[in-house]
């Protein structure tokens, strides 16, 4: 269960990133680069969202097949 929802947060976060980028990028030219640039800084926030759940996610998968390991190796003494 928690392996769907982390697949899906991490899909989340990088469809934010891209709509919000997208959409900054819109008002910067419609509306004038001084008044939205400053919210570039969500669309680098989302990104890294993005990589520390990629990150996250990998690090969890190694402490679980450590945790396993040490079960195993507890189990044959």
């Amino acid at each position: 269960m928690m392996d769907l929802y982390n697949k899906i947060m991490k899909v989340f976060w990088l469809v934010f990133a891209i709509i919000l980028f997208l959409l900054v990028t819109f008002k910067c030219f419609s509306d004038g680069f001084e008044r939205w640039a400053v919210y570039y800084l969500f669309v680098l926030l989302a990104v890294g969202m993005y990589f520390f759940k990629i990150w996250m996610m990998k690090r969890m998968e190694r402490h679980i097949a450590y945790m396993k390991e040490q079960e195993s190796l507890n189990q044959k003494k």
